[in-house]
């Protein structure tokens, strides 16, 4: 009898059982919040909101505390990018701290006397490191934003290096798949590695003590403790001995740099994102612009139209991006032509809403080398109301695989983002024009995205971006959609199946979740289907609109963790400088 009565109650339209709409539910917070795909470097982040700190201190301290228990993706030997809304002076800021071509670095490093890429040399040699940006990026955010004491900011990825921290089962995993890239450097097998040789199993306990003096030289000496000093001369001396590139002058010449992001609006929301020489927020902006005017919310989500709609909008900005795009210092870039809706509305012509466009008919370089699926994302929402969006990267796990010695650090092999030799794709089968070809002091085409997105009354909404290679850009196209346009939560945004596609080559990637009946419709308009594995980790935080944050952490890096603050502590010291 109470079955059937509920059972009339639900039909009725009551909800008895106060069931919820969305299968799964972001983590609330009235005290901000910090989203990254470690635990231990979300919680980091969360100690200096608890002591007071705003959205960079603790983006700032998650940073570095990734460098130590990511050791796949989070550095010190790489670069990134970082988006910043600065809720009291309601301004939007981007911070490009990539890496840079050393000076003595030629258009031909890679090729071979045939003219063939030889890409042990682009992907696993000294010549493959560009000049880090990670340290210079996060002094230069913490120096003009940051509240608390860097010494603060740091401590947490200082004792986590130096009293160690216990190996998780998917870093288990990690360093047991790596250890034939790893082991073929001696430094690097000794720092991740037992004296046995075997990789430290899930539970056990690493400790990084020679990463720790590292980081404990920034905290004293800032940048000089890792441009110059004994960190530089050890840096400097593996390159001499092992025929790289980088040198003191390169070191001492590099500069994180400010520059105003990217902006579009989409459906009445303004969208901040990184401008080149990342390539995430232009090819970002212009999706959203060919999107925009179509019905998306009518086709369904991850419908076989939608999900058309999507590859074809997909496929015609990644034209531009693999041709068009470089390091703006040293070419021109027409990115106010690429995000204008003019260009937008010029391209939505030639979408087919019924038949797939074969790539071939389409024209266009070749996709470019997709950027490494193991960067690593991390978002920031303060008391305050800012949003920091952090994206970093070594390209490849663990970069070209070599350490420098006797400081802990991995060196990246970003190199390969260049354009080795045009119309040849890299390592992520992206292929790319002349103008990504690899020069002195230049910065490499990248796709990492993170982005802010306003509400349209101007307040701070959600920050948002992923790893994932050329499907960063289309991980954060697929966020922005599923909350802006479908109406899902934070954290159902983040969970929905992907798809992606990228012109070259000319197939359409789908997630575990697609329907077989959907697959099959997609076929049916042409298009070359295949699976994928999980794509991207968009860890994402949003603010209320009266108070309060929601953050998610994307279950596919399943280490990954949202912490929200608790309550408050009195104000810490404030930093001096």
């Amino acid at each position: 009898m109470k079955a059937a009565l509920l059972c009339l109650a639900m039909v009725a339209g009551t909800n008895p059982l106060q069931e919820g709409r969305q299968r799964s539910h972001p983590i609330p917070s009235s005290a901000g919040l910090v989203s990254s795909q470690d635990r231990h470097a979300s919680a980091a982040g969360m100690a200096m909101l608890n002591k007071g700190g705003n959205a960079i201190d603790a983006a700032v301290a998650a940073s570095y505390a990734l460098a130590v228990t990511l050791p796949q993706a989070g550095n010190l030997g790489g670069g990134g990018f970082l988006v910043f809304w600065n809720q009291p002076e309601q301004r939007g800021y981007a911070l490009n701290f990539r890496e840079m071509a050393p000076k003595r670095a030629h258009r031909d490093l890679f090729l071979n006397p045939d003219g063939s890429v030889n890409r042990e040399r682009a992907t696993s040699s000294l010549l493959s490191s560009g000049v880090p940006g990670t340290v210079a990026g996060l002094l230069k955010a913490h120096d003009r934003f940051g509240t608390l004491p860097r010494q603060v900011v740091m401590e947490p990825a200082i004792r986590l290096a130096r009293e160690g921290f216990r190996v998780g089962p998917i870093l288990a995993r990690s360093l047991r798949r790596a250890q034939p890239r790893l082991g073929r450097d001696p430094t690097a097998r000794q720092l991740f590695y037992k004296s046995s040789g075997a990789p430290y199993a899930a539970g056990e306990l690493l400790q990084q003590p020679e990463l720790a003096r590292t980081l404990q030289g920034i905290a004293d000496n800032g940048h000089s403790g890792f441009y110059a000093g004994p960190v530089a001369q050890r840096l400097v001396t593996l390159m001499h001995e092992g025929g790289g590139l980088i040198n003191h002058n390169d070191l001492t010449s590099y500069r994180a740099i400010w520059v105003e992001p990217v902006e579009g609006t989409f459906q009445g929301h303004r969208v901040l994102s990184m401008p080149p020489p990342s390539s995430g927020g232009v090819t970002l902006i212009q999706m959203l612009n060919l999107l925009e005017p179509l019905e998306l919310k009518a086709m369904g989500l991850n419908s076989a139209d939608g999900i058309h709609t999507l590859a074809e909008a997909m496929n015609l900005a990644y034209r531009d991006r693999n041709a068009l795009l470089g390091d703006p210092d040293q070419i021109a870039v027409p990115t106010e032509h690429l995000i204008s809706k003019a260009y937008a509305a010029q391209l939505r012509r030639s979408l087919n809403p019924q038949r797939h466009t074969p790539s071939e008919q389409l024209g266009g370089v070749a996709p470019l080398p997709a950027n490494s699926s193991n960067t690593t994302h991390l978002s920031v929402a303060d008391p305050q109301g800012s949003l920091v969006a952090l994206t970093t990267t070594l390209n490849f796990a663990y970069g070209n695989g070599i350490a420098i010695p006797g400081t802990g650090v991995l060196l990246n092999n970003e190199m390969d983002d260049f354009t080795a030799r045009p119309g040849a794709a890299n390592a992520f089968g992206l292929i790319q024009g002349q103008r990504n070809a690899i020069a002195p002091g230049r910065r490499p085409l990248s796709s990492m995205t993170p982005t802010v997105v306003l509400r349209p009354d101007g307040s701070p909404w959600f920050a948002t971006g992923s790893p994932g290679g050329s499907r960063i850009i289309t991980t954060v196209l697929q966020v922005v959609l599923n909350r802006i346009v479908h109406g899902l939560n934070l954290s159902m945004a983040v969970l929905s199946p992907r798809v992606h596609s990228q012109l070259w080559p000319d197939a359409l990637q789908i997630e575990q979740g697609i329907s077989a009946d959907t697959i099959r419709l997609l076929k049916q308009r042409g298009h070359t289907v295949k699976p994928s594995r999980a794509m991207g980790s968009a860890n994402s935080v949003e603010l209320g609109p009266k108070g309060g944050s929601l953050g998610v952490a994307d279950p596919r890096r399943p280490e990954g963790a949202a912490e929200p603050a608790p309550p408050l502590l009195p104000p810490a010291q404030k930093k001096s400088r």
